[in-house]
């Protein structure tokens, strides 16, 4: 299941001066998704239905239960009276993780803790980024421009977060041109479009360690993490961070850019080890 076409509502568009005109927008899906694994019942988002087997890879490997796509298999989306059910079967080490977490998450959300009662999970160290070379100024901008025209689902409704993987390897069929969005995910959740990108990057036996990932939402400390605990080296972003945002990325030796403009960027941590073009042995594949 890739695209799940938004409705269609008639509005009227009401101006300052008065003025009235019919106004035609389609609305972002959204709907409650339940993730199960190995039948617990694990969390509840609100997101778009779409892509729903890269959103229960990646968010088993955002949230640490899985370290590879391979630990989790037979996913099957389901649609339901109230919503989606995705039923995942997880292997490994992780088995041990969801049960514990089941019986100590409390509540669910797209954004916050996710219902984390101790906060001591929140500060618990992140796995250290690769040995990475900087990324040029100019591969941001490209990956700008080039970031609108593939956002199908953004352009259809204004109401769609996106996160892309910006890469010079082949990942997408026919995405054979160097510098190249390889792989974009949306939903109406910026934690869900990082996760899904997560997840079709895994399952496509990827990893992020070149280039860079780009998220059109606000560089919270959840999306540092999830960047982090995916094996990207460098997080782009078009809003500002979070101090603790800032914090977790310096402390996970993650590059950080946020504020990404048409006509310039920030740079907010630079954790390359090399200048910008030279390969520092990190791979694409695992």
């Amino acid at each position: 299941m890739r695209d799940a076409p938004p409705g269609v509502t008639r509005a009227t568009l009401v101006g300052r001066d008065g003025t009235r005109s019919p106004w035609r927008r389609a609305w972002i899906d959204e709907a409650p998704v339940a993730l199960e694994y190995n039948g617990l019942a694990y969390a509840v988002m609100m997101a778009t239905p779409t892509d729903l087997a890269d959103f229960a890879v990646g968010f088993a490997l955002s949230e640490g239960l899985a370290a590879h796509a391979a630990q989790v298999s037979d996913t099957r989306a389901t649609q339901v009276q109230d919503g989606w059910v995705v039923r995942s079967q997880l292997a490994g080490l992780g088995i041990g993780k969801l049960t514990e977490r089941v019986r100590a998450r409390v509540a669910e959300s797209a954004c916050g803790l996710c219902g984390i009662e101790n906060l001591a999970a929140v500060a618990r160290p992140l796995p250290q980024v690769a040995r990475h070379a900087a990324i040029a100024p100019a591969a941001i901008f490209a990956a700008l421009d080039a970031l609108r025209p593939l956002q199908t689902l953004g352009r259809a409704t204004g109401a769609a977060h996106a996160a892309a993987w910006f890469d010079s390897g082949a990942f997408d069929s026919g995405a054979d041109a160097p510098g190249a969005i390889r792989c974009l995910r949306e939903d109406v959740g910026r934690h869900n479009a990082m996760d899904k990108l997560i997840g079709a990057i895994a399952r496509a036996n990827q990893a992020p360690m070149r280039g860079f990932l780009l998220s059109t939402a606000r560089c919270s400390y959840e999306i540092v993490e999830k960047a982090v605990r995916a094996g990207a080296t460098t997080l782009v972003t078009i809003s500002l961070p979070t101090s603790m945002a800032v914090a977790r990325a310096r402390a996970a030796g993650l590059s950080l850019w946020a504020l990404a403009r048409a006509d310039a960027v920030l740079l907010v941590n630079d954790a390359a080890f090399l200048p910008a073009g030279v390969d520092g042995g990190a791979g694409i594949g695992h």
